[in-house]
């Protein structure tokens, strides 16, 4: 088999890696006090969808890679607010306050993040890292 045909592999288990950030999602949710039906936007589903994040609580599954995407975008901003604000519970409600920034207008991050577009996610990551002094 060439190097061109060969298949790449990865060091990732995707059911593990599922886990673990549903596992994730789900207590930064509690922190955020995030709604059945934020989550959902969050993540990229649709209300019909509802059944499958209740189920994904219960028993994760190995998740498409949009849904991973987010949830990365997810840790990444949870994390970003952690070193931004010492103070645990004004990192955990940042997310709700409305932002006089000039990408926010006013509204708040997960206002900004509920649009439903994964590139709303990187955004506001985005702009959290540019805050703390890393890439963006």
């Amino acid at each position: 088999m060439s190097l061109l045909t060969e298949k790449k592999k990865t060091n990732f288990d995707d059911e593990k890696l599922s886990k673990a950030g549903l596992k994730a999602f789900f207590e930064i949710a509690k922190l955020w006090k995030l709604s059945t039906e934020e989550q959902l936007l969050l993540l990229g589903m649709r209300e019909s969808e509802r059944s499958t994040l209740f189920n994904w609580k219960r028993e994760p599954k190995k998740l498409p890679k949009d849904t991973l995407e987010r949830i990365s975008y997810i840790l990444g901003i949870y994390k970003s607010l952690q070193i931004l604000f010492p103070d645990e519970e004004l990192a955990d409600s940042w997310i709700k306050k409305s932002n006089s920034a000039e990408l926010f207008q006013g509204q708040s991050a997960l206002d900004i993040m509920k649009r439903g577009s994964v590139s709303d996610l990187f955004i506001v990551r985005q702009y959290l890292d540019a805050q703390r002094g890393g890439w963006c």
